[in-house]
């Protein structure tokens, strides 16, 4: 386990170089970050192998950073802050959502019956392309500092569009597995994947906070938030463990709702203060995230890369920027929201990957050669959209004008 660790520790020391190296030709550090994952994981270098991701103490490492990097948009969410919008941001959310769902499902509903395949599959593709990783783009936020409209409702927005992806999938895969026999998801399991982290995270932030307001020593009350922070993480896994027999739950929610709580119980100076301290653990929080998303791409699938796999990112990327842009129009939302919200949006591994394994598997009891298709069209389309996507959110940060500071040096993220 030591030579393991040891491996893994690497592979995140040259991703921070890479992302360094990346930032002198003004690119986004995450795509260091993203193809350091890529080239050290199992398919390339393997300095990080199969061995490595399917053992537990790997898988745990990863969600307790998962945790702690949903710090980020917790921290953000102060309830008094976002009163006056939450209409706004909600509309957005779920027009884009559906929008996006729906456009998706209707290209490949006459791809399919153009092709002989099963047009339930389209629908299937829809709910994959709900899907967003916040992480790639809040990356973003937090290297260049970026502020405004569009920044404003991206952090609540990607907390509510994951809850809405999570239930249009899972209702989409249940009916399948329903309608063709296959063993179907439980309605209690799917409930419970939603909203398990979300009541963990809060319920362990509401006790960190009633804490913390009793100290006034910023140290006493930094290791108390770091405590409940890292209980929080584990009350997860444990959960994961017992309930799910699996990591099936988001812990980018556990620790958005346990920094939610906490930002909304205790006073802005003080949680500021924590937040400066935790700024370094937040980074590497960041860069081991994206690393983990890096790794179980297969570079090889980027030129095996067919028709299915263009249309799925041209049809996912016209749903996204389309439905935001008509949600914005329709809540009357700043112009730049309207223009560039959607850009920001493209980001798409992680949450898609794992919504298609779990598609793969119902697929592989009812067709293999469907579960075929799926899974090579969503992991080639994750490679090379991911690459894109970053490009493209930080060019929707600069047009919107909301880069205004210097990008930290690497001295601040190591």
């Amino acid at each position: 386990m030591f030579i393991q660790l040891l491996r893994v520790f690497s592979i995140i020391c040259v991703a921070l170089v890479m992302g360094n190296l990346v930032k002198k030709v003004k690119l986004p550090a995450i795509l260091g970050w993203l193809t350091a994952g890529i080239i050290f994981g199992p398919y390339l270098a393997e300095v990080v192998t199969f061995e490595i991701t399917d053992s537990l103490w790997y898988k745990i490492f990863v969600k307790i950073f998962e945790c702690f990097a949903g710090v980020m948009l917790g921290k953000e969410l102060i309830f008094k802050k976002i009163a006056k919008s939450g209409k706004q941001i909600i509309g957005i959310t779920v027009i884009q959502s559906v929008a996006t769902f729906l456009f998706v499902s209707l290209v490949f509903s006459i791809v399919f019956i153009i092709t002989d395949i099963p047009v339930y599959m389209a629908f299937i593709f829809g709910g994959i392309a709900l899907a967003t990783a916040p992480a790639p783009a809040l990356s973003i936020v937090n290297e260049y500092h970026t502020s405004g409209p569009v920044t404003d409702t991206l952090i609540p927005l990607a907390i509510i569009d994951d809850v809405i992806g999570i239930i249009i999938f899972f209702s989409v895969i249940t009916t399948v597995n329903v309608t063709m026999g296959s063993a179907a998801a439980s309605p209690l399991m799917v409930l419970g994947i939603i909203f398990l982290p979300v009541i963990i995270g809060a319920l362990t932030g509401i006790i960190a906070a009633l804490i913390i307001k009793k100290i006034n020593n910023t140290a006493a009350g930094f290791i108390t938030f770091i405590f409940f922070l890292c209980l929080c993480a584990f009350s997860g896994i444990l959960t994961d463990k017992f309930i799910f027999h699996s990591f099936s739950m988001n812990y980018f929610l556990t620790g958005i709702s346990f920094s939610t709580a906490v930002s909304n119980m205790v006073s802005e100076e003080k949680f500021n203060r924590y937040m400066d301290i935790y700024s370094p653990i937040l980074n590497i929080s960041m860069v081991i995230v994206i690393i983990s998303l890096g790794i179980p791409l297969d570079y090889k699938l980027i030129a095996g890369a067919g028709l299915f796999t263009a249309i799925y990112i041209v049809s996912r990327a016209v749903g996204k920027t389309g439905g935001a842009y008509l949600g914005g129009v329709i809540t009357k939302s700043p112009p730049t929201v309207k223009k560039y919200l959607g850009l920001t949006l493209l980001p798409h591994s992680g949450v898609s990957l794992v919504f298609t394994g779990i598609a793969a598997t119902s697929l592989t009891a009812i067709d293999p050669s469907l579960a075929s298709v799926i899974t090579g069209t969503i992991a080639a389309a994750a490679i090379i959209n991911e690459i894109i996507a970053v490009i493209l959110a930080k060019i929707a940060f600069k047009k919107a004008g909301e880069i205004k500071a210097s990008p930290k040096t690497p001295q601040q993220i190591q």
